[in-house]
């Protein structure tokens, strides 16, 4: 069966990346990419398809539409094992994620599996794509994967890397039957110097209010219990058109329907921006108490060399702000060895994640990405950096754990989230603390029951269903 879109695009024309060079069997012409697809049209037939996702959940939706536009042509989802196609969806924030990534890619090439790459990694590095002549190539133009994938079974190759255009309203096949995973925008209005990720995503691109509500309203009535917003920023939601992160927040939360909503990552700058209505929107209780809220760096110095716009004092702000009325469950990443970064500014992130007590904390170690003003700096060490790492992982399980201790003796409601590889389930109660339980009974995805926390660590809670 030839899909409508192979029919359509037996000459697809396509944005040319910077540097690309064409192969056998694509021909460039006035900036233009033009694919040929160099079999009969009767050989074009659908295919089992796998996708392999690494990085965020801005990735994790991304890979859901792909298999919503790919299933809608009439392809089907399978393991890599069985498939006739691969689609690997990239991410660049690190460099162990990306020699890992590459490594699969070689591994794909060794053994002659058709492969389409997507994601970051495409946009960030153009060269990539020379690198790997037998593969086609989309970034996070997610709608292109049907061309991608009809080009490769016409024998041929893709290489269309654009900005996406708006996705919340694509088709997609979830990952997990009860969550969906809905991004408010593509891209950031910040300059970190340490992030390659804005040359993938580009700058802020906020999706219309009205399509990020009726797509959650969409949802929920499909029975999803958990919605995710997520983007480079969510607190940067809306600058670009008039609206807020709070006033999408309220419009959600106020839809009818069994569900909790998840925001994603933000800022301390843009939550500093619209404290006093996130607040607001926080009191509505679908939403849970929870917040993601990057700092980086306890040292004003290194937060500045890091073009973060913020200092160590305004996240405090935020922070005291929304424990003083939620108990709000705290989750911020850390990048330690940053070049410009001495003992004296990691000691003073050390001292930070003692005084805030997070309960979850991301520790990178800082690793060099291309093209980006950091990676002109000298580079710490590999020993220091790992030690730094070593060190304040100390503080941040010292943390967890006491945040986590305070939960043993809790009974109440929680919302069955996830169903896990080991045949036990994580639940999550109202402030998205992961419990996890154990059951002999029917399926439990997707319900409300009562748990009572039994033991805690420093990650997770163990409870048992009462």
């Amino acid at each position: 069966m030839l899909s409508k879109t192979a029919l359509d695009t037996l000459r697809i024309k396509a944005s040319f990346s910077l540097g690309e060079r064409p192969s056998h069997n694509v021909m460039r012409t006035t900036g233009i990419l033009t694919f040929r697809i160099i079999v009969a049209q009767s050989a074009l037939k659908p295919m089992k398809i796998a996708i392999e996702t690494y990085g965020c959940s801005a990735n994790q939706a991304d890979s859901e539409y792909m298999a919503g536009l790919l299933t809608r042509e009439g392809h089907a989802l399978s393991p890599v094992r069985s498939a006739d196609v691969v689609i690997v969806n990239t991410c660049t924030v690190k460099s162990p994620t990306e020699n890992k990534i590459r490594k699969r890619l070689d591994y794909f090439v060794k053994n002659g599996r058709r492969t389409v790459v997507s994601g970051c990694m495409p946009a960030a590095s153009p060269g990539l794509s020379e690198e790997y002549p037998a593969f086609s190539f989309i970034g996070v133009n997610v709608g292109d994967i049907i061309h991608a994938v009809d080009a490769i079974e016409g024998g041929g190759r893709l290489v269309k890397i654009q900005p996406p255009g708006e996705k919340v309203l694509i088709p997609k096949v979830r990952r997990n039957d009860v969550v969906e995973i809905l991004p408010v925008g593509e891209g950031c209005v910040g300059a970190c110097s340490f992030c390659a990720t804005k040359k993938a995503r580009g700058t802020l691109v906020s999706y219309p209010e009205r399509d990020i509500v009726r797509a959650s309203s969409d949802a929920i009535k499909c029975g999803i219990k958990e919605i995710w917003l997520t983007g480079q920023d969510t607190g940067a939601y809306g600058i670009d058109t008039k609206t807020s992160l709070p006033t999408l927040i309220k419009r959600i939360s106020a839809l009818p329907g069994d569900f909790r909503l998840r925001v994603g990552m933000m800022n301390p700058d843009h939550a500093l921006r619209n404290l006093d209505e996130l607040l607001l929107a926080y009191e509505n209780p679908n939403v849970y108490k929870f917040l993601h809220l990057p700092v980086q760096s306890g040292d004003n110095q290194i937060l500045s060399d890091m073009r973060r716009r913020y200092t160590a004092e305004e996240f405090l702000t935020v922070v005291s702000a929304f424990r003083k009325k939620f108990d709000v469950t705290l989750s911020t990443d850390v990048i330690v060895g940053y070049p410009t970064e001495d003992e004296k500014a990691f000691k003073k992130t050390c001292e930070l994640i003692r005084k805030t007590q997070p309960d979850i904390v991301n520790v990178s170690r800082f690793w060099r990405r291309p093209d980006t003003q950091a990676a002109k700096l000298k580079e710490h060490p590999g020993r220091i950096t790992k030690d730094r790492s070593r060190r304040i992982q100390e503080f941040v399980d010292e943390a967890g754990m006491t945040r986590n201790k305070k939960w043993v003796g809790w009974t109440e409601e929680s919302l069955v989230s996830e169903r896990n590889k080991d045949g036990t389930y994580t639940a999550r109660n109202d402030h998205y603390k992961p419990i996890i339980i154990t059951s002999d009974s029917a399926d439990l995805l997707g319900k409300r029951i009562k748990i009572e926390i039994k033991s805690a660590n420093s990650f997770y809670l163990t409870g048992t269903i009462r």
